[in-house]
């Protein structure tokens, strides 16, 4: 199983109305190597930065992030073929006017053969029940297929690490259960963050990032009743706020 290190890392981005910068993650130290790995949070605490580092999306302004000790900035060529990722919006990745053209784009770099690349395509999107879309316009289809393609379109590269950033989102009942099922069985690494708590359960490891800060990180049961906890302790905080006269 692959291994990926976050060592004192900090990402702090400069803001227009202020001199000080935003720090949006702050002194990271992890070390992944569970094949399943969950991430959960409220929005805005950094999930997706920490996710982002992953493969070279977005680089630590401190600190350093490898996987398999390849450096995401030196190596980042490298980290990115062996790191897919998968984002919560699939509009942002799938640029083709097909699914079965943007799964065989993924795979041009490294399926020279165009018949093999077909044949690639097609048994990547057979994997998740999608050859029946795959010629349809992508504006198409739902929003939960259009995730499902563009998940077919990074497994066709089959990468060492799968990163997916809320990928149950736009997912209804039926296609969450395909999503579910189809991890459950790669091989892959798989880093995932999720506002899913029932699917943060099935990883083996769950990080809870709170104000750019891992602020839990351990067994699944014990992440997600703790997130609830700090939830709902800050629920009661705002109502006690709204109460007094």
């Amino acid at each position: 199983m692959p291994t990926v290190t976050f060592d004192k890392v900090t990402v702090a981005v400069q803001q227009e109305d202020s001199p000080q910068p935003k720090v949006l993650l702050d002194d990271v130290n992890l070390r992944l190597d569970e094949p399943r790995v969950g991430v959960i949070g409220a929005n805005g605490s950094g999930k997706s930065t920490l996710l982002r580092l992953v493969n070279g999306l977005v680089q630590p302004t401190t600190g350093t992030v490898a996987v398999d000790g390849d450096d995401t900035e030196r190596a980042v060529r490298k980290v990115r073929r062996n790191v897919g990722f998968v984002f919560t919006d699939p509009l942002s990745q799938l640029v083709m006017p097909t699914g079965r053209e943007d799964v065989e784009l993924s795979l041009r770099r490294s399926v020279k053969n165009g018949a093999e690349r077909r044949s690639r395509a097609e048994a990547a999107l057979a994997r998740l029940g999608l050859l029946t879309q795959a010629d349809q316009s992508i504006y198409e289809l739902s929003g939960g297929e259009r995730q499902l393609m563009a998940l077919a379109a990074v497994l066709a590269i089959d990468p060492k690490v799968l990163v997916l950033d809320e990928p149950s989102t736009l997912l209804d009942l039926r296609n969450r259960e395909l999503l579910r099922r189809t991890l459950a069985g790669l091989d892959q690494q798989i880093i995932m963050s999720t506002h899913d708590l029932d699917l943060a359960l099935e990883m083996d490891r769950v990080l809870v990032i709170e104000q750019g800060r891992v602020a839990f990180d351990g067994a699944p049961a014990d992440a997600v009743a703790a997130y609830r906890s700090w939830c709902m302790d800050g629920l009661n905080r705002i109502n006690t706020a709204t109460d007094t006269p």
